[in-house]
């Protein structure tokens, strides 16, 4: 799956008695693509809510008829799911950080930037998309069996069609793809929706072996027929009779085994190493290569009569990278898969998943399921952060984020940096006197001194005049 879709549309009720702050308010909400209701006072915002069920509400604290902490707790507890986003002065910023303990998902002090506010929208947005998407996901994965291809992409939607229509014939398939994409799985799943389905389903991995053993191995031998050969053995093929056989890496069988091989497509029979007897086999031929098998036979590596009696039905695994929309419901398999028994799913940052969605994946499928395991285990049951990520992720995303876009900061540090502009904005219009700017930020004088120690204001940052 890619992305969270930042762009995704909020019904969102905003709540201020400023007519000039709810008109900017408002309008740049709806030039940013999301659906308002604007009100004059707490007591139409919560009529509102009671009739509609909003995403966001953005209220200001200080409201006729029910202020915005009062309508705040009101609407969550009618309405967990709704976020909040608290509008208000310097003098009410300790009520905001309380609003944001007790469940508020932001507050922005006035007078603000319009722009900042359309950014910490789109970043709820973005959350919410996320939260759709892995609701989504637990959905599909909730009917999924073992062979199921997950994905919901262009791509994978075509291959999936393609599957149906083709496993219950026994045409042989040859299926392309690069490394990683979860070619196995898609002969797995012709083998589970053919006719064959209560036959065997024998994969062999045909870069495994050398000439001679390979040979061996898919055809048999007998007693004595190389050095080696202590016992017979019957072979892959015969193993596989009246079920599926996949030749995986079929691109690296050796020109002579290609010729067997070729035998064994035409007549149906197998002659074992050291016999001269043929044993009839009735096997569906699934092949797997993430090579180009017209270029290996220009290179003269590969028979071009093989490829195409291999070739009747071509699938093509998309990676992961052309997969758009797929990357979250993988994810969300993988953590399933490598979450202990018995032990909570971990959630994952939207940092993280930032990261998972702006890495490229050359690994495909694969790599993906790497990095979630590697996480899981780092994150010891927590929170999946970028830093649980493996390097290779988590440095391109900070590239990334170095290169322009912007990166997620804790909601600690951004009321605390919040905070510590407030207090100097305070300072300042009180011109340095303290006993002032504590009552404008609704403290003591006590308290303000303890916030100056804490965030490291001294003397020189605020203007002259102070007490």
């Amino acid at each position: 799956m890619a992305a969270p879709d930042a762009a995704i549309r909020l019904r969102v009720l905003v709540a201020e008695d400023d007519a000039d702050v709810r008109l900017a308010v408002v309008d740049s909400l709806r030039a940013a693509g999301h659906d308002v209701v604007a009100v004059r006072d707490g007591g139409a915002a919560l009529e509102a809510a009671a009739a509609t069920a909003f995403d966001l509400l953005i209220t200001d604290v200080r409201i006729p008829k029910i202020d915005g902490l009062m309508l705040f707790r009101r609407v969550k507890e009618a309405a967990p799911g709704t976020d909040v986003i608290l509008m208000t002065s310097f003098g009410s910023v300790a009520d905001a950080v309380a609003a944001l303990k007790a469940g508020a998902r932001d507050y922005l002090t006035k007078p603000f930037d319009v722009d900042e506010l359309i950014v910490r929208v789109a970043a709820l947005a973005e959350r919410r998309g996320l939260q759709r998407d892995l609701e989504a996901a637990r959905a599909q994965l909730a009917g999924a069996t073992e062979t199921a291809i997950l994905g919901e992409s262009p791509g994978i939607r075509r291959l999936l069609d393609i599957i149906a229509t083709v496993a219950d014939s026994d045409a042989p398939v040859l299926v392309t793809g690069e490394s990683g994409t979860g070619k196995e799985l898609v002969a797995r799943r012709i083998h589970t929706l053919s006719s064959r389905r209560s036959g065997p389903f024998v994969a062999v991995n045909c870069a495994a072996f050398p000439e001679t053993l390979l040979e061996a191995e898919l055809f048999g031998h007998e007693r004595g027929a190389f050095t080696g050969a202590v016992k017979k053995r019957d072979g892959r093929f015969r193993a596989a009779s009246g079920g599926t056989l996949l030749l995986d890496e079929a691109a690296e069988i050796p020109l002579p085994a290609q010729a067997k091989l070729l035998r064994v497509l035409q007549e149906g029979v197998v002659e074992p190493l050291g016999s001269n007897t043929a044993v009839r086999v009735d096997v569906r031929i699934v092949s797997a290569t993430h090579r180009d098998l017209k270029r290996r036979i220009a290179e003269g590596l590969f028979r071009e009569d093989l490829y195409y009696r291999l070739n009747a039905v071509n699938l093509h695994v998309p990676p992961l990278r052309e997969r758009g929309g797929d990357l979250t419901l993988l994810a969300s398999a993988f953590l399933q898969r490598f979450t202990p028994a018995g032990k909570a799913v971990p959630d994952v940052s939207l940092d993280a998943w930032r990261a998972l969605s702006v890495y490229p994946f050359p690994g495909n499928v694969r790599e993906l399921a790497h990095a979630i395991q590697h996480a899981v285990l780092l994150s010891h049951g927590g929170t999946i952060e970028r830093e649980h990520l493996p390097a290779d992720i988590a440095h391109v995303a900070a590239v990334t984020s170095a290169q322009g876009q912007p990166e997620v900061r804790p909601l600690a540090a951004v009321v605390k940096q919040a905070e510590r502009e407030a207090i100097l904005h305070a300072l300042a219009v009180a011109r340095g006197k303290r006993i002032r700017a504590a009552e404008l930020l609704g403290i003591s004088r006590k308290n303000l001194w303890e916030k100056l120690h804490a965030h490291g204001i001294v003397d020189s940052d605020v203007d002259d005049g102070r007490e």
